[in-house]
């Protein structure tokens, strides 16, 4: 197959062909099964280092504008999008075209991107500059009932941001060594202990 694509960023193994690049999108899009943002789809590609993120980028418009993908209605800010019945076409006929390495890395980053982003949405962090530093505010969802907000004070913008990223990993575990501590249920203290141990 002829290569029609810049190679930078490229891992060995990786994409170079325009086509290729448009059948990765589908196939990650069909695959997922659920409404994605361009913005996520092109980080699970790039993340991976499976094709130049501008000749990406420009595919996937193409795909819009030949509607194998189309926008989803949405009452939030951000923009999704699902794959055509055309492009379900392209996805399972053209998938033999990309190697079994490539769907695996790109399926697996795709759904991994997709709970990170779930999880940031559902336990919110606000940064605010202070006088003498920074206020990090954050949330833990439970639904439609907020379980935990706290603030805490970081005397710079890279302890700040530290916090909100090893928060995001895993609030669950916050929340649950914190309600050990609060009860003092050794149950609670116990599970929370292993947890905390398993990070460690």
């Amino acid at each position: 197959m002829a290569f029609d694509t810049f190679d930078e960023g490229i891992v060995p193994g990786g994409i170079r062909s325009k086509n290729e690049i448009r059948t990765l999108i589908c196939y990650i899009l069909n695959s997922v099964g659920v409404p994605m943002s361009k913005e996520v789809v092109i980080e699970t590609i790039q993340k991976q280092g499976l094709a130049n993120y501008f000749e990406t980028s420009s595919c996937f418009d193409d795909l819009i504008s030949h509607k194998n993908i189309v926008p989803q209605n949405s009452n939030n800010n951000e923009k999704l999008y699902f794959v055509s019945e055309n492009g379900k076409m392209i996805a399972t006929q053209l998938e033999s075209t990309l190697s079994y390495t490539v769907k695996e890395k790109a399926y697996t980053c795709a759904l991994m991107l997709l709970e990170q982003r779930r999880i940031e949405k559902e336990n919110a962090v606000t940064i605010t500059k202070q006088e003498n530093g920074y206020k990090v505010k954050c949330s833990i969802s439970g639904g439609s009932v907020e379980l935990l907000n706290f603030e805490i004070f970081a005397p710079d913008k890279n302890q700040a941001k530290l916090i909100k990223t090893n928060f995001h990993k895993n609030p669950e575990l916050f929340y649950k060594t914190t309600i050990a501590l609060l009860t003092k249920n050794k149950e609670f203290v116990g599970e929370a202990l292993e947890d905390l141990y398993g990070i460690l």
